[in-house]
């Protein structure tokens, strides 16, 4: 569910969704890309002992 509501809300990810679905990658493969994205992201928060900061462009 998380990478449902990151392609929805964070402009980052909805690119990156539209781009997969655009190459005609299936939906539930383009979520999983996200999903990957996303526990790449936390994994690296945790590592650096960072928190999530958005930036808004």
């Amino acid at each position: 569910m998380p990478a449902v509501v990151a392609a929805r809300h964070n402009p980052d990810m909805k690119r990156f969704y539209e781009r997969l679905i655009d190459a005609g990658k299936p939906a539930k493969v383009a979520f999983t890309a996200i999903m990957r994205k996303l526990i790449l992201l936390a994994n690296l928060l945790i590592k650096q002992n960072r928190k999530w900061v958005q930036i808004n462009a």
